[in-house]
């Protein structure tokens, strides 16, 4: 069974790290997005993983990662919203662009 727990983790990791690479190196915003996407299925990996084979099997965990889900997708529709704002008013989606508020 740990091996199994092993193998599940391994993978979230990996999947975080991808993500991380993502969110520190593109420049572009929808990869970025895309990249924090990444990393949230891995922290929700991981909560299914350690709820089907933690010390003590329960729900809790799975339950979580609908809620976690849930706000990932919430988030994503802002993020969407805001960065086509800013590209009418840029007409770009670098990231490297976005460091005032102000016009």
């Amino acid at each position: 069974m740990s091996s199994m727990l092993a193998s599940y983790l391994t993978l979230a990791a990996i999947l975080f790290c991808i993500g991380l690479y993502g969110v520190l190196t593109k420049r572009s915003a929808v990869i970025v997005l895309l990249s924090i996407e990444l990393m949230l299925n891995a922290v929700n990996l991981n909560l299914i993983a350690f709820s089907k084979y933690g010390v003590v099997p329960s729900l809790k965990g799975q339950v979580f990662s609908l809620f976690n889900i849930a706000i990932a997708a919430a988030e994503v529709a802002v993020g969407i919203a805001i960065l086509i704002a800013l590209y009418r008013n840029r007409a770009t989606t670098n990231v490297d662009e976005f460091n005032e508020l102000r016009n």
